[in-house]
């Protein structure tokens, strides 16, 4: 078996030292053949051409774009200024009416005698909207009161559309 692989290995090496010669250094290329190299095509100065052109169309739609995009920003930022002051406005005002002294307002009727308070009518009043009319509380939009003192009575007019009458 021995024999066989050397004849073997022999014979590839014999086919090997033909394919060696037949690939040789390349020649040097002459200075004829390298200005033909160097010389554009028609083809080639129109392509360039063409790519220069969508260059130039590229860089003035990014700037056009970037301008834009600055307005933009300008405008923004003018808006959240108007929305700022807005509010700080808005604020001030809101704070200056929570800052209004509230009167306390009582009133009472006296009559021979007796005396009763616009609060003591009012809750008089509701108490019949809730429980006797059986409305909610909610509801209950205006209410206006008549003292009759000689009558001994108070009258009432609930949402403009109500009426009654309360002993004093």
């Amino acid at each position: 078996m021995k024999n066989e692989t050397k004849k073997t290995v022999t014979a590839q090496t014999a086919k090997a030292a033909p394919v060696k010669e037949a690939v040789k250094p390349a020649a040097p290329v002459s200075a004829k053949e390298d200005k033909v190299v160097e010389e554009k095509t028609p083809a080639l100065k129109t392509a360039e051409k063409v790519v220069e052109k969508v260059a130039a169309k590229t860089a003035e739609v990014v700037a056009k774009t970037e301008k834009a995009a600055a307005k933009t920003e300008k405008a923004a930022e003018k808006a959240v200024v108007k929305t700022e002051k807005a509010v700080k406005t808005a604020v001030k005002k809101t704070t200056a009416a929570a800052k209004k002294t509230i009167v306390k307002e009582q009133v009472y009727l006296q009559y021979l005698g007796k005396e009763i308070s616009k609060d003591d009518i009012m809750k008089q009043v509701k108490e019949i909207w809730t429980k006797q009319l059986k409305k909610k509380a909610a509801e209950m939009k205006s209410v206006t009161i008549y003292l009759k003192p000689e009558e001994n009575a108070a009258y009432y007019v609930i949402n403009e559309e109500e009426t009654g009458k309360i002993a004093l």
